[in-house]
């Protein structure tokens, strides 16, 4: 099961590569096709390519992405860490929610470190399908209490980064705000200790990060960073170090 998960990190990677590229850059157009014949390269023959091509396209051996099939093998090793970390709690019908929330933070992360912004097209298209997900993980438990315990947490998330934003709006952007709902939901479905565990983490994670930079001088007070990356790390490592909900 492990290996399929893996295989699934890798295809869903390729498709989160082209993604990020465009999302990143949308006043380029980012193909999944090899620049210079126009062959498909995904999902997974990137990864093929630098194992068995050394990188570059098999059918006419043009040089493919300078950066290696970094993403795909991320988004691979992230998906088993998590699916064993579910196994282990006891709560693998969440694990579809989970690695989605994952594959979608991951790209999140990487085009806010970016561009410094969320876009709204992949996050609020996440919401419905993150609810459905859990919806059914809850029907499968048959643990209805974990369902709104996500809503409610989603909710109060969401509360929590407006009420920030609308106060200080150099801390927080409302692509932030948005995001938070879709984190708080996730984390609340495992237990508040997790929702809480990685909301810390996210705050924590971005203090020591922007102390770093004042200290070494590569920032000022008002250079803006974005927070998505710290959100993102905080929520999958309060996955991996959560613990069964009580109740």
């Amino acid at each position: 099961m492990l290996l399929f998960v893996g295989l699934s990190g890798l295809a869903v990677g390729s498709f989160l590569d082209v993604a990020i590229a465009q999302l990143s850059r949308p006043e380029r157009r980012v193909s999944s096709r090899c620049p210079a014949c126009a062959e498909p390269t995904q999902p997974g023959l990137s990864v093929v390519a630098w194992l068995v091509h050394r990188g570059r396209c098999p059918a006419c051996k043009a040089r493919l992405r300078p950066g290696g099939p970094l993403i795909e093998v991320s988004t691979a090793v992230l998906f088993i860490a998590l699916y064993a970390r579910l196994a282990a709690l006891g709560q693998l019908a969440a694990a579809p929610a989970v690695l989605a929330f994952a594959a979608v933070g991951l790209a999140l992360a990487l085009i806010d470190a970016q561009t410094q912004r969320l876009p709204d097209r992949l996050v609020l298209p996440s919401y419905p399908v993150l609810a459905a997900l859990l919806a059914i993980a809850a029907g499968l438990r048959a643990d209805w209490w974990s369902f709104a315990r996500a809503l409610i947490g989603g909710t109060a998330l969401f509360g929590l980064f407006l009420l920030v934003a609308l106060a200080y709006p150099a801390g927080l952007g409302f692509g932030d705000v948005k995001f938070a709902g879709l984190v708080g939901g996730v984390l609340a479905y495992l237990s508040w200790s997790a929702l809480i565990r990685g909301v810390f983490a996210g705050f924590l994670f971005a203090a020591i990060v922007g102390v770093g930079l004042l200290a070494t001088g590569r920032a000022s007070r008002s250079t803006p960073m974005a927070f998505g990356p710290f959100m993102v790390v905080g929520a999958l490592l309060a996955v991996i170090a959560s613990e069964p909900a009580a109740g």
